[in-house]
């Protein structure tokens, strides 16, 4: 019960039991004037009747005192009106009954006023003849009193009313601050400190206002201050101060991961850059210059990583470079391996000069190399190394491919080609991995993923993902997906379940809007569904993904930052969110247990999403030893084949 309800009813009581008060007092009084009124009329009439028996009429004479007595009986004021001899013989009288009042019965019973009776003797000289006696007929005094109960009740009632509805457009006015601090409550309970209260009112709220005000100013300050700190760390750990791209150690944990590891290995193109001459470029040009041609190169890097889906870029050293393509053949990766040279190519010759103008020669070359079963990542640089090599003794800007035995894929017009084919068929077969909680090792939900019938093979998700981020592709597979995923939700209401939508899937046109539909027509189903927004949609797609964000949250559904830490967005950022839980990249939690500075990291990250009642996820767990840094740090819960491997959901489906 609000304060609001709580007053009105305490005051309101107050106005009906004055009202009650004031009726009764009013009708006591009027009560009491009527009986006195009716008395007195009784008895002037008796006093009235006796001095014309005694001195204008004759008492003796029965007649005329019949018609005296019939005279004033006939004002229908009395109900007795008789005149009695010495012995209390009747000589001549008239009476009614108290019927006929016009007023209701239960009100009668209820006044039940008295019947006055007046007397007055009789003389005739100094001879006593008799006496007169006459009883007081109430029924005006009923009519009277019942219309001035009538009207005290309807004035009583209006008064009431008006009083009850001052009182509660007063009482919303007074206390409007009061719900705006109780909304501001509930925000900060949210851990959302935008919200601020404006409204005035008596100096006790207005301080209790300020108050209020302040301590969310300080909690926005100390979230803000947590979060710098957090992006500092980031950048600090993870990104090189000069050119924003991953640090050499970043790149070489990321591509463990995405390349070896059990788990995350999908195949792809390691591409190894380096600009011969730049050394010479440096003395002669100075250190300012030089940082200025590293930073227009690595913003072509950015841009080149902006264009192919899932791949990423690091600094090696000086003016080496690394990036990893997955997806698609090595012989993909030499094609835009080739195209990332020469723009690279053209960039330095705007800052060198070319030909006799030249202040230094500069070159860039390229190697490339495949990803393959039993390539570790200290292998995988070294076929690339090797294939940079050989490019360097062309003379010209170049880009060689390694023979490094990796595996043979298909090249990126055949995957477009299986891939339209299979989403055709929707030849979609799910597996899902369990979320273990670290308090208690029980399952939080179980993660799905997504299978694609290719060649007659079942191909994992992680190698074809890419490849439909880059064709378009990805929206029609989370539709295909979250259908499946609802279905089960259907059958079996025990199961909860989480899955990811692609980067691109916020902006591709119709998918946001099919994915509220099915989420709509899903109704409450959907509070036992976890839905995953990669970091990159939120870093390329901001704007979109937050109302997307804000419409899903509608739905029911829960919602996470998925693979977060490798999409570059601001950690106050997430303060604008509605999200429930955050989602780390498994390129932090490889090898956590030997990487102080990932395991301080996210440590800070926990703290903070912690202060603001989100929960934190790792992915990618696949020793003890990681899983027990985890939870010594406060994570609440995790995926990984040490804590349990992807199952399929049901059979296969035919097509």
């Amino acid at each position: 019960m609000t304060l609001r309800t709580l007053l009105l009813i305490f005051t309101g009581g107050l106005v009906l039991l004055l009202l009650v008060v004031s009726m009764s007092i009013s009708f006591s009084r009027f009560h009491h004037y009527l009986v006195e009124e009716l008395e007195g009329r009784t008895r002037d009439a008796a006093t009235a009747i006796g001095l014309s028996l005694s001195n204008a009429v004759d008492a003796t004479d029965t007649v005329a005192v019949s018609s005296l007595i019939d005279s004033v009986f006939d004002s229908g004021e009395y109900l007795v009106v008789e005149f009695l001899d010495h012995d209390g013989s009747q000589v001549a009288g008239r009476s009614q009954a108290l019927t006929d009042l016009d007023v209701p019965l239960w009100f009668v019973r209820a006044v039940d006023l008295p019947r006055p009776v007046g007397t007055a003797s009789v003389m005739s000289g100094w001879q006593w003849l008799g006496e007169v006696r006459v009883v007081g007929h109430p029924g005006n005094a009923y009519q009277d009193l019942w219309r001035i109960t009538q009207w005290l009740t309807l004035a009583s009632v209006a008064i009431g009313v008006v009083a009850i509805l001052v009182l509660y457009f007063l009482l919303g006015r007074l206390l409007r601050p009061l719900q705006a601090l109780e909304l501001q409550a509930r925000a900060i309970g949210r851990r959302d400190f935008r919200m601020r209260t404006h409204v005035r009112s008596t100096r006790e709220v207005n301080e209790v206002t300020g108050a209020m005000n302040q301590m969310t100013d300080d909690l926005e300050q100390l979230f803000a201050g947590q979060a710098a700190l957090i992006a500092h760390l980031r950048k600090l750990n993870n990104e090189d101060a000069l050119t924003g791209l991953a640090s050499r150690s970043a790149f070489d944990q990321r591509l463990a991961v995405e390349a070896v590891t059990e788990e995350g290995r999908r195949p792809g193109g390691l591409i190894l850059v380096q600009i011969t001459g730049f050394a010479d470029f440096n003395q002669r040009a100075g250190r300012l210059e030089a940082d200025a041609l590293l930073v227009r190169l690595s913003k072509d890097l950015h841009e080149f990583v902006d264009i192919h889906a899932g791949s990423f870029a690091g600094r090696r050293s000086g003016a080496e470079f690394a990036l990893f393509i997955p997806g698609g053949a090595p012989a993909d990766a030499l094609i835009w391996g080739r195209e990332l040279v020469d723009a690279l190519q053209s960039i330095c010759a705007e800052f060198a000069g070319e030909g006799s103008d030249a202040l230094v020669e500069m070159a860039v070359h390229g190697g490339v190399a495949g990803t393959g079963e039993g390539i570790s990542v200290r292998t995988l640089f070294e076929y690339a190394d090797a294939a940079l090599r050989r490019a360097q003794t062309e003379g010209v800007p170049h880009c060689e491919l390694a023979d490094s035995g990796a595996d043979v894929h298909h090249g990126a017009e055949d995957w477009r080609r299986l891939l339209e084919h299979a989403l055709d068929r929707e030849a979609v077969w799910l597996w899902e991995q369990p979320v273990m909680t670290a308090a208690t090792g029980s399952p939080l939900y179980h993660q799905v993923f997504s299978r694609l019938l290719i060649e007659r093979d079942w191909v994992r998700g992680n190698v074809f993902a890419p490849l439909a981020e880059r064709f378009g592709l990805i929206g029609r597979l989370d539709l295909m997906v979250l259908q499946r995923a609802l279905q089960r939700l259907r059958e079996d209401p025990t199961v909860e379940i989480g899955f990811s939508l692609g980067a691109s899937s916020v902006v591709l046109p119709g998918v946001p809007e099919r994915i509220l539909e099915l989420a709509g027509a899903a109704g409450t189903d959907m509070r036992r569904l976890w839905i995953g927004v990669p970091e990159q949609a939120l870093h390329y797609h901001r704007q979109e993904a937050q109302t997307f964000i804000r419409q899903l949250r509608r739905t029911g559904a829960r919602l996470l930052v998925d693979r977060f830490g490798v999409g570059g967005i601001p950690f106050s950022y997430l303060k604008n969110l509605s999200i429930q839980a955050l989602r780390i990249d498994s390129s932090f939690i490889h090898g956590i247990d030997r990487h102080d500075e990932n395991r301080f990291y996210l440590e800070s990250v926990i703290t903070i999403a912690h202060g603001r009642g989100v929960k934190v996820l790792a992915a990618g767990v696949e020793t003890e030893s990681e899983w027990q840094v985890l939870q010594s740090i406060g994570i609440d819960g995790a995926t990984g084949y040490h804590l349990g491997r992807p199952g399929p959901v049901g059979d296969p489906p035919t097509s």
